[in-house]
């Protein structure tokens, strides 16, 4: 059955559009959402993910207009306790999520939200616990060197050089590069999106 509605992806995150063309799901368009991601005050990780996802949501599908699309729009951080790490912009917010992370377990959290052409609408919110090995020197100061962290909530990128840092994760590895897969599918399918044969 083909749709009869197009899937916008409301992001900028080439990682999130990696991961669904991996399962086959192929946005028509990618638009970029304008929405203010300042954590308000004392607003939880959990919170703070679902409200910027649902934001995005809404945001692109008042652009588009009744009947014209299903949007998916994510938003993903890390949390060491009850702090919000963001998306590192310089070498020295990504060295200081790098030697918070150093020898701990941290959260992230993924917000996933979905607006249907008829404005149904349904969210939520997947986390995964990681472990991060204590971390030496060398180990940073070469991750540092290496950039990967550029724009990646708390500094990192499991799916690159610093998967060798976490011996363990419980819960979604796609959730942990910014997409929780099988959820995702979850809600667009609930809506009554379907892929194209």
């Amino acid at each position: 059955m083909q749709n009869s509605a197009p899937l916008i992806l409301a992001s900028s995150s080439p990682r999130r559009l990696a991961l669904l063309c991996q399962v086959g799901v192929i946005p028509e368009r990618i638009v970029v959402p304008e929405v203010d991601e300042m954590p308000l005050a004392r607003e939880l990780p959990r919170a703070y993910v679902l409200r910027i996802a649902e934001a995005k949501a809404t945001a692109i599908a008042a652009r588009e207009g009744t009947g014209a699309a299903y949007v998916l729009a994510a938003d993903t951080v890390v949390a060491c306790g009850r702090r919000i790490l963001g998306k590192a912009t310089d070498v020295a917010a990504a060295e200081r999520c790098l030697r918070l992370l150093s020898g701990r377990r941290h959260r992230v959290y993924t917000g996933v939200a979905v607006s249907a052409p008829d404005r149904r609408r349904a969210a939520r919110v997947v986390m995964t616990m990681v472990r991060f090995k204590r971390l030496g020197e060398p180990e940073i100061a070469a991750y540092l060197a290496s950039g990967e962290w550029r724009d990646k909530a708390g500094g990192y990128a499991i799916q690159g050089r610093a998967e060798a840092f976490i011996p363990a994760i419980n819960g979604s590895w796609s959730n942990v590069v910014g997409l929780p897969l099988a959820t995702t599918l979850d809600l667009l399918r609930g809506l009554g999106w379907r892929p194209e044969p």
